[in-house]
């Protein structure tokens, strides 16, 4: 009787572990399903994007603007990540990019409407297109202001870095030369006397 408790018992550890694996596993499938479903999701909606941009008229024109937008801050946000990276003082630029980001994907959602509404209406509405230009001008134009500075910042840091190279080299050089013997400075002076003295009358 006490041999059966015990197996019974045993059997009961082996289930319940096996229900724990069991629901471990399924959170896990979950959790991979539902990132792979909003990581599908982007794919599609990007390739949709690229999809309309390639047609004509003031939708296609529209998603081109959210494209070019895309890669802007995109641009801008890889600058100011390597600048970060290399440990340069970026003050409240992180910051700035991030309300830069979240700005741009405003005007995003806001691009994304207006061509949708283009697509299934034949209704222009020229001013609103024309508000939408100025804003894409205006935030494509921050992103470049931002990258040049961090250009700016990097030839100067690559600047300082070569001269200073530079400068150990020479030394470096420098140390490297044999120092000219007295006794062979000497003879050379002997030699130039005598022939001197050969040469005169």
């Amino acid at each position: 009787m006490a041999k059966i408790s015990e197996f019974l018992v045993v059997v009961l550890v082996i289930l319940a572990f096996l229900l724990l694996l069991g629901g471990v596993g399924i959170w896990l499938l979950v959790k991979l399903g539902r990132k792979a479903a909003s990581k599908a999701k982007q794919a599609t909606t990007r390739l949709t994007a690229h999809v309309n941009a390639m047609g004509t008229g003031d939708a296609a024109e529209v998603e081109r603007l959210r494209l070019d937008l895309r890669r802007e801050v995109s641009l801008t946000r890889q600058a100011i990540d390597h600048a970060q990276r290399q440990g340069w003082g970026l003050g409240d630029l992180p910051r700035l990019m991030a309300d830069l980001a979240a700005q741009a994907d405003v005007h995003d959602g806001q691009l994304g409407m207006y061509a949708q509404q283009r697509r299934l209406s034949s209704f222009v509405d020229h001013a609103t297109l024309d508000r939408l230009r100025e804003h894409q001008a205006k935030l494509t134009a921050m992103c470049a202001r931002i990258r040049a500075d961090l250009m700016g910042d990097q030839v100067h840091h690559t600047a300082s870095g070569i001269a200073d190279l530079s400068s150990r080299t020479d030394l470096e050089i420098e140390a490297r030369r044999r120092a000219p013997d007295p006794l062979d400075e000497i003879d050379e002076l002997y030699r130039r006397t005598m022939n001197e003295r050969k040469d005169l009358p």
